[in-house]
């Protein structure tokens, strides 16, 4: 009998998936607080994972929304550093998290093949 690895890893691949991508995207956003015109993107994470979970493995590129700015700026503008940093804070503690239960199952996974 096989092991299926989507049935036994969960969510947790695609979670690190999105949360790569959304790095990604605050990333450049933060790359460009300063040039003129410049829309920031991100993700609905909680979305794409609901997504994901009914797409029924079939992965497909997320769906890249515009931010709202909170306060427009001259330049046109829509990063905002505050927010964009604290957006990519909670990001890369919840993608370490994801690392962490994914580990967790490779490790479950490995005692449940040596038998241990």
């Amino acid at each position: 009998m096989g092991i299926s690895f989507d049935k036994a890893l969960g969510v947790h691949p695609s979670a690190v998936q999105l949360r790569l991508v959304r790095a990604e995207l605050l990333s450049t956003n933060l790359a460009n607080v300063d040039t003129p015109n410049f829309q920031a993107k991100d993700i609905n994470f909680a979305a794409e994972m609901q997504r994901t979970k009914f797409s029924s493995g079939m992965r497909s590129s997320p769906e890249v929304m515009y931010r709202i700015p909170h306060q427009p700026s001259q330049d046109g503008n829509t990063v905002a550093l505050n927010v964009e940093q604290a957006a990519f804070s909670e990001n890369s503690l919840d993608y370490q998290t994801s690392l962490t239960f994914l580990n967790m199952k490779l490790g479950g996974l490995k005692k449940a093949i040596e038998g241990k």
